[in-house]
């Protein structure tokens, strides 16, 4: 789909899953290491225990079906030579700290000038402005900065990280896809740009909105870690319940969209005696209004909680699976890396890539394509590069390839998606979250929606205080910019109205079950029979085939059937994984790349297509080096609290107040003699325990009691301030009245309050910045129907007699 598109990739291990899914796409991705190679080539997990600088298995995940040239930036011999490759590429992603390309001459502005058509993607902690734009960073301090981080975890204890890093692979995804809206863009003017993403940012998204908890409703922190579930108040909810050889995930909560669901898991505890009947048939629809309410006490809650704890643990993890597809519960189990490598519904997929080793020792299995594609599948994967395996070839297609011509026309800073037309069928997180991504853009999507299957986004938290309807911030963030109209799908009366919709549109969008679409007689097949270049996009946890297709849930199940679950908290405790529905939060940002992409490809050709887009295998690419070591060295990463491979010491310590808490991670024994003397503790570096990191790591229980200890008693924000100073990674692990005063993201514009009427809202800004067309956020609060008169009116051209026809026929709600 991008065949023709020319990538160089100068960024280090913040960057390379943005190169390697335009890669997978089909650009020629060329990156651009230094002599003594790429910091990711340095990660664990390795290979082997023998060090070489071609067995990282991150490396292997991420620079797969790229080319590797060796360039010195030091030398001006060599900035010429990328200036010259510059001169000829189409993209450049980076990760250097803002403004280091500028000052070798190799800034966006300087190639810029000599390569108008160049699409500069900057990837950093924090943004190339703002008053942190500077402040040293790892994975991390950027989930403490972001609010992740302070959802996940047990609340006895620091909160926790996932065991493989992640931040950085959020931005990576956000770059792309901002890639690919400045390339879309570029169609029109002939103009490149810079695009600037924020890993702070990016992450955010991984909060479920929780991060305006504060905003909408002041005095509000939001919900708090309670190890694999989430604590709002006095409430608790759990979501990870032990099974007889493991773990599972539960969505267990309430309303009108959960609600029957946890009922017939209730009938099924009850018919296996480990509740009565009472018990079975409480009012699970309205069970979390009784329980703020306080008519439900939170003892009776907890009692239920023990009920399904007994129940889970009596089964398998497989037999609570077969009973959630044969009573469609949300039941999911916790899988380990080595569990997903012999799923049999990856297998199904032909999910699984196997190419060569980079070290020449063999083959190995590695997560395949993101995306399945129904006419321009992704590239079979090759293995990752060594070290400058294709400079000289690189190098000699400056005489052969031509500079790139991109003719400017006149200068046009609209919305770089304007002329893209999307319906949307989505509901939840996932779906409505990606085209959330590309209004902000500037293009049109018209949201149909049904009163009769109420979107669960609606009545989730966090909740605006003074709204009696439509307060639902997590609905407002997911779905503000579209066109919203509201019509019963199911009445045949609506079939008409929804062709003339796919007619007018070029995408369609949805994440219904599958099967649902074509029950509907709205399958794709259907649809191409009256827009033959019609672009599709399903998503679902699972994907539209296999055995598990019809396993239909959110993400936190996908979490835990994807490994996530198993990778998060504390090797002595039930596991804790990330916070909340993870799998929602990955999963727009790939299926919002799959669509540019798609409407590149049909831009070339005039071919549109269908896509399967499945969570769980776009997600595996975020616990890609997971499975290899295990495919590698038959090693299981499991959760392992903060403890970090390279880093020591590297974890959450307590400072003054109530739960709170300060992340710091040292990278060396330079920034390690730093927080000594910060902490006014010079003689620890005297421990022979203490003496290098890997001494530090082994003995890390012992040290981070002791660093707790200075710490608790220090004030956060001075702590972090002199740590900052010192060159060491650290920040406070904010929640949600902290993020929502936090001046990095202030600055940033990442808080944008809309008001319609009375109801005021607050939603999260873009993620990342582009240059000349950066997007822009909607101004109406997105609520039921309210523009359900100018779809039809407006968009379809329907006169008033056709639209009351459609009225009194029912299906206009």
């Amino acid at each position: 789909m991008l065949d023709g598109i020319q990538v160089l990739d100068l960024s280090d291990e913040r960057g390379q899953l943005c190169g390697m899914m335009l890669a997978d796409l089909g650009a020629d991705v060329v990156c651009i290491e230094p002599p003594g190679g790429s910091m990711a080539r340095q990660l664990a997990p390795l290979a082997s225990d023998a060090s070489d600088i071609e067995g990282s298995l991150f490396w292997w995940s991420y620079a797969r079906n790229k080319r590797s040239a060796v360039l010195d930036l030091e030398t001006e011999e060599d900035r010429e030579k990328l200036r010259a490759l510059a001169l000829r590429a189409d993209v450049l992603i980076e990760s250097a700290a803002p403004g280091a390309l500028a000052e070798l001459g190799l800034g966006h502005t300087d190639l810029a000038a000599r390569n108008p058509g160049l699409v500069t993607v900057s990837i950093t902690p924090f943004g190339q402005d703002g008053p942190k734009a500077h402040w040293p960073a790892s994975d991390l301090t950027v989930l403490a900065a972001g609010g992740p981080l302070w959802l996940s975890g047990d609340p006895d204890r620091p909160p926790t990280r996932v065991c493989v890093p992640q931040a950085f692979h959020h931005a990576a995804c956000e770059a792309a896809t901002a890639a690919l809206v400045a390339l879309h863009e570029r169609n029109r003017s002939g103009r490149g740009q810079h695009v600037d993403v924020s890993a702070q940012q990016a992450v955010t998204i991984a909060t479920q909105s929780d991060i305006v908890a504060a905003r909408v409703n002041p005095g509000n922190r939001g919900f708090s870690r309670n190890g694999g579930g989430a604590k709002t108040g006095s409430t608790v909810l759990r979501f990870v319940y032990p099974a007889a050889d493991g773990f599972v995930s539960i969505t267990h909560v309430f309303g009108s969209s959960v609600g029957p669901v946890t009922r017939r898991m209730m009938e099924c505890v009850c018919a296996d005696g480990f509740c009565d009947e009472a018990t079975r048939d409480k009012d699970w629809v309205a069970y979390g209004a009784l329980l703020a309410s306080g008519e439900e006490p939170n003892e009776e809650w907890e009692r239920i909680k023990r009920c399904v704890e007994a129940w889970t643990t009596s089964k398998t993890k497989a037999e609570l699976l077969e009973l959630a597809l044969e009573r469609n519960l949300l039941i999911a189990p916790a899988q380990t890396p080595q569990d997903c490598l012999q799923s049999a519904q990856l297998a199904s997929r032909d999910y699984f890539d196997e190419w060569e080793r980079p070290d020449g020792r063999g083959r190995v299995r590695a997560p395949g394509p993101w995306v399945k594609l129904s006419r321009t599948p992704l590239r079979t994967a090759r293995r990752a590069p060594r070290l400058g395996e294709h400079t000289d070839e690189v190098l000699a297609e400056l005489a052969s390839r031509p500079p790139a011509a991109h003719p400017t026309r006149a200068e046009d800073r609209d919305l770089p998606l304007r002329d893209v037309k999307i319906l949307d069928f989505m509901w939840a997180v996932a779906g409505p979250a990606t085209t959330r991504m590309l209004v902000d853009y500037g293009a049109t999507v018209v949201r149909v929606e049904s009163g009769k299957r109420m979107d669960v986004a609606r009545t989730l938290r966090p909740t605006i205080a003074n709204a009696e309807t439509e307060n639902a911030a997590l609905f407002h963030n997911c779905n503000i910019g579209k066109r919203m109209i509201a019509l019963d799908i199911s009445q045949p009366e609506s079939r008409d109205v929804l062709l003339d919709l796919v007619r007018y549109a070029d995408i369609v969008c949805e994440s219904f079950a599958p099967g649902k679409m074509e029950k509907l007689g709205l399958d794709y097949a259907s649809l191409c029979e009256v827009k033959p270049d019609l672009i599709m996009l399903s998503t679902s946890l699972m994907g539209q085939t296999g055995p598990l297709a019809r396993f239909a849930g959110y993400g936190n199940l996908g979490a835990a059937i994807g490994g996530f679950c198993e990778l998060g908290g504390w090797p002595d405790r039930p596991p804790a994984g990330p916070y909340g529905a993870y799998t929602d939060y990955m999963a727009p940002r790939f299926n919002a790349s799959a669509l540019l992409a798609a409407l590149a490809h049909r831009q070339r050709t005039g071919e549109g297509q269908q896509i399967d887009m499945a969570q769980i295998e776009s997600g595996l690419h975020f616990l890609a080096p997971a499975l290899l070591a295990f495919g590698t060295r038959g090693e299981i990463l499991t959760r392992a609290g903060n403890a970090d491979a390279i880093d020591a010491p590297h974890g959450c310590y307590p400072v003054e107040g109530e739960d709170r808490w300060i992340a710091i991670a040292v990278d060396g024994d330079a920034p390690w003699q730093a927080l000594c003397e910060v902490l006014d503790v010079s003689e620890w570096t005297r421990d022979p325990r203490f003496a290098d990191a890997a001494a530090r790591r082994v003995h890390a229980d012992v040290l981070d009691d002791r660093l707790a200890e200075r710490t608790r008693t220090r004030k956060g924000e001075d702590l972090e301030a002199a740590l900052i100073a010192r060159g060491i990674p650290a920040h406070r692990v904010l929640d949600s009245p902290g993020l929502c005063e936090d001046p990095q993201l202030c600055f940033r514009g990442h808080f944008v309050e809309r008001t319609s009427g009375e109801l005021r809202t607050v939603v999260e800004g873009p993620r990342s910045r582009l240059s000349r067309t950066p997007a822009r956020v909607g101004d109406a609060i997105p609520t039921f129907g309210a523009d359900t008169q100018w779809v039809l009116s407006e968009l379809l051209g329907y006169d008033d007699a056709r639209i009351a026809q459609l009225a009194i026929a029912g299906i206009l709600e």
